[in-house]
């Protein structure tokens, strides 16, 4: 059906004009159950820009891609035979030709950097909600200190904690594995507190947290593997993609007395051949995900993506070398402490919107200082690709110093930006597996799609600081 749209339509992506461009932004959806509707690209097509921006430049990093002098023998384009929208795929190669090994301006020393979000940038799905049903399946989250679940996160509410121990406090000793495979009440309410963020009783489970630095949900997953080895939290992620990968499309588990969750994963073709064809222009490939570290890494090796070059929710370990429930810190947010008992630093900021381009700077370009969690000014040392899908992924795709690629799950700061077409940088593809369909009621951008570190809605701003209009959803 997509491909049809395409053919189709083609025409009319060429002549759109750029006020078709249209935008919305919220939390991430991955967690809910996915429903088995399927949609195709639409008879709306949209331009999304032409040539790149003026301060695009081969980025500095590490020593990942093939490599190569400048101006060398023609290397790889996309596959034709996988479909993208639009012109899309003719834009990521001119762009690959632009800065990639063939270019005369190449340097080996200086290899330009292309970073992906992970879930439902490269994957259909999370590979986090996976792990977090597959160990709650196989009782491998551990009873906190005390069975104070207050250590697990500083910013879960009172509401929180009280209901989490009524739930769970009896199952385990402390530091023993909880039976939540066979503890439906304290799985119920780990899930609740995960999937919906508020406790089984309908109060709010995180509160006090900074809205562009952390998704307090998304640490805790990696919280949750405290007193593990990092290896050990690898091994149950590898088993959930396992399992994931081999089960039909489409399918849904039950958890506690949970139905409905979602059962399956999948690698989008065509990111893992744009992976492979960045690489093979010999660019330095990253992931950046808001899913843990330990999580990540054994997925990412199925598209050739070492774990060197993967970047998630990091933590605190012991001397012996166990996760802890503190999180690394970046730029002015020091390692994290919490004792429990109301006394805190540090634990505010991950991989999440402003928090990723913290860990690009600090990690990839080599900025261990207080302005990492600012736009760096000097283009040399920002990406020059970028690919995500959520509003989690806003911020290091403005950074993004060549073309921006917004996969349409409909989050409204993500789209916002993806249709405002900033310099005409940004591409739009819709979802390559069960694309949503048209959201009709398109994206107010102007007055409430975006949030600020408070999680109060207002308008959205482009890459400029300025206002962007309200914008239509034309790519699905």
């Amino acid at each position: 059906m997509l491909g049809q749209a395409l053919r189709v339509h083609f025409a009319t992506l060429l002549v759109a004009p750029l006020s078709l461009l249209l935008l919305h932004c919220g939390d991430d959806e991955a967690t809910a159950p996915v429903g088995l509707t399927t949609s195709s690209a639409t008879t709306s097509a949209v331009t999304t820009g032409t040539g790149g921006d003026a301060a695009s430049t081969a980025g500095s990093g590490g020593s990942g891609g093939s490599g190569g002098s400048g101006g060398g023998e023609a290397l790889p384009d996309l596959d034709p035979t996988l479909e993208w929208y639009g012109d899309n795929r003719q834009r990521l190669d001119a762009m690959i030709d632009e800065h990639g090994a063939s270019s005369p301006g190449y340097d080996t020393d200086r290899k330009p950097v292309a970073v992906f979000d992970w879930d439902n940038t490269v994957i259909k799905n999370d590979v986090g909600d996976a792990t977090m049903f597959w160990m709650l399946l196989h009782d491998k989250i551990l009873q906190p200190p005390d069975a104070n679940w207050a250590r697990t996160s500083p910013y879960l509410t009172a509401a929180a904690v009280s209901a989490l121990g009524e739930a769970c406090g009896a199952a385990a000793d402390p530091g023993e594995p909880l039976p939540t495979s066979a503890a439906d009440a304290c799985a119920d309410e780990i899930l609740s507190v995960y999937v919906d963020g508020e406790t089984s009783g309908g109060d709010a489970a995180f509160a006090g947290y900074n809205h562009r630095t952390l998704e307090p949900g998304y640490a805790w997953l990696a919280q949750l593997g405290a007193g593990y080895s990092p290896d050990e939290v690898s091994a149950f992620a590898a088993s959930a993609i396992e399992e994931s990968l081999a089960a039909a499309e489409g399918s849904v588990q039950t958890v506690g007395t949970r139905t409905g969750l979602t059962a399956w994963l999948r690698i989008y073709d065509p990111i893992r051949d744009l992976i492979d064809t960045l690489q093979k222009n010999g660019f330095d490939v990253w992931v950046v995900s808001a899913s843990p570290q330990s999580v990540v890494e054994p997925f990412a090796a199925m598209v050739n993506v070492a774990a060197d070059r993967v970047i998630g929710i990091r933590q605190v370990t012991t001397e012996s070398g166990a996760l802890t429930y503190d999180l690394q810190g970046c730029g002015p947010v020091p390692d994290g402490t919490n004792d429990g008992a109301g006394e805190s630093t540090g634990n505010s900021l991950i991989t999440y919107i402003e928090g990723k381009r913290c860990w690009i700077n600090k990690v990839i370009f080599g900025d261990s200082g207080p302005g990492a969690l600012e736009k760096n000014p000097d283009a040399l040392k920002r990406q020059v690709f970028g690919a995500g899908d959520s509003d989690t992924d806003l911020s290091f795709l403005q950074d993004a110093t060549g073309l921006r690629l917004a996969i349409n799950r409909n989050k409204k700061e993500l789209m916002c930006n993806a249709y405002r077409n900033h310099a005409g940088t940004w591409l739009v593809n819709p979802m390559f597996i069960q694309p949503r369909g048209h959201l009709a009621s398109g994206y107010p951008c102007s007055t409430t799609a975006c949030v600020d570190a408070d999680g109060v809605a207002g308008p959205c701003l482009d890459e400029a600081g300025a206002v962007i209009p309200d914008q239509a959803d034309n790519v699905y």
